[in-house]
């Protein structure tokens, strides 16, 4: 992703080796930008960021306790708990989304 690679030129971390190209640098999951001379060129992206986030599809939950789990046990278990509608686990695992 772009934003992954708006990084402070002192920031930068050589991922390639002298004289790759932009093609050979982006095929190997790193960064090009050749605008500064004096610092890597290929360089290591920034981590994704991920964030959890409780399903708001109660049909999509996945079960992460059992029938009549109490909701401080199930957030204990680092899951999310809700309470309604029936049928559907209540005590169920988060999902992780790219920021």
């Amino acid at each position: 992703a772009k934003c992954q690679c708006k990084l402070p030129q002192r920031e930068r971390t050589n991922c390639g080796y002298p004289g790759i190209s932009a093609a050979e640098c982006k095929k190997i999951g790193c960064c090009f930008n050749a605008s500064m001379p004096g610092v890597p060129w290929c360089y290591t992206p920034k981590p994704k960021k991920v964030k959890k986030v409780c399903p708001n599809d109660p049909y999509a939950r996945i079960n992460c306790g059992y029938p009549g789990i109490p909701a401080r046990e199930c957030t204990r278990k680092g899951c999310c708990f809700r309470a309604h509608p029936a049928g559907v686990p209540w005590c169920f695992y988060h999902r992780v989304t790219e920021e």
